[in-house]
C-alpha cells in the first residue's frame, strides 16, 4: 500500500513528498522491516503521478515478491533545474547540463539526518545498516552511487541504474578508492545499449563509449576494494522509465538476496 508524508527539505526551499511503500499487512502485524531509499519517489509507482506518465512498476514487483520491505521515495523539486542541483554532488559546467551548483552532499545530509530518522521513528523500519539500501536513475543513479561511497556507515546496497557519472567521474574514481568501504557492500550498475551504442573496431575489440568506460571502470573499483558489483547491459535499453521497470526483478534480488 502507498502512503504520502511531506518532508521539509531544509537545504532548500519548501518541502518533498516522500512516496512511501507498506506491505499490504502493514497495519495486522508488528513486523519490521528492511528499507531502500529511492531517488525521484513520484516515478516509482504510479503511471498517473509520474513525469512522463509511465513509473517503474514497483507497486506490482512488490505486491508479489516474496520479501517485505519498505520503499521510501522521495520526490525531487520539479521548478527549473533545481532537480539537477539537488541530485548532483559536485559543483558542474559543461555544454549538456550547463552550470550546476551541486547540492547533493546537502541532499545526502537531509536523507540522512532527517528523512531517515523520521521514517525509524514513525515507521517499523529496521534502522542499521544492513537493512538500508539507497538507490535511482540517472542523476539519481549519481546520487545512489555517491551515497554509497560517502555514507557508507548507513546504507549497505544501492542500485545505480542508468547513472549521470559523467558530472563527477573523476571525483567519484577518487571517493571509491579512499572511502572506508565495507566489504559487504553491494551495488548494481546497469546502462542500455540504446543510451551508450556499441562501435565496432577494426579488429576483434570493441570501442565503447564514454558511457559504456564509465561504467566498466566504477564496477571494477568496487570489486578492487571487495565489495560485490555487477554491472548490466541492457540490450536495447533506453533512458526511461519503461525499460527501468524491466530491471526491478534483477537488481531488488541481486541487493536484497531473495528471488
Amino acid at each position: 500500500m502507498l502512503i504520502y508524508h511531506d518532508m521539509k527539505y531544509t537545504p532548500g526551499k519548501g518541502s518533498r513528498t516522500l512516496h512511501i511503500w507498506l506491505p499490504d499487512d502493514y497495519y495486522e502485524t508488528d513486523e519490521r522491516y528492511p528499507v531502500m531509499y529511492m531517488f525521484d519517489g513520484h516515478n516509482l509507482f504510479l503511471d498517473e503521478k509520474a513525469t512522463y506518465g509511465k513509473s517503474w512498476g514497483f507497486t506490482g514487483f512488490l505486491s508479489s515478491w516474496r520479501k517485505k520491505m519498505i520503499i521510501v521515495g522521495m520526490e525531487c523539486s520539479h521548478e527549473g533545474n533545481d532537480r539537477l542541483s539537488e541530485y548532483c554532488p559536485y559543483d558542474y559546467s559543461g555544454s549538456f547540463l550547463g552550470e550546476i551548483k551541486g547540492l547533493g552532499h546537502q541532499t545526502f545530509l537531509w536523507i540522512v539526518n532527517e528523512v531517515k530518522p523520521w521514517a525509524d521513528a514513525n515507521l517499523r523500519t529496521y534502522s542499521f545498516r544492513e537493512a538500508c539500501g539507497i538507490g535511482g536513475s540517472s542523476m539519481g543513479g549519481l546520487m545512489a552511487l555517491y551515497g554509497i561511497v560517502r555514507f557508507n556507515g548507513v546504507f549497505s546496497k544501492a542500485a545505480c541504474v542508468s547513472s549521470a557519472v559523467g558530472p563527477g567521474m573523476k571525483k567519484l574514481e577518487q571517493e571509491i578508492v579512499q572511502a572506508p568501504l565495507l566489504t559487504d557492500t553491494r551495488v548494481y550498475f546497469s546502462f542500455g545499449t540504446e543510451e551508450a551504442r556499441y562501435r565496432a573496431a577494426a579488429s576483434t575489440d570493441r570501442l565503447l563509449t564514454r558511457t559504456a568506460k564509465n561504467h566498466y571502470e566504477l564496477e571494477g573499483l568496487f570489486r578492487q576494494r571487495g565489495c560485490t558489483a555487477e554491472l548490466y547491459i541492457q540490450d536495447g535499453g533506453r533512458h526511461c522509465e519503461a525499460d527501468w521497470e524491466k530491471q526491478v526483478p534483477r537488481f531488488m534480488p541481486f541487493l536484497w538476496g531473495e528471488g
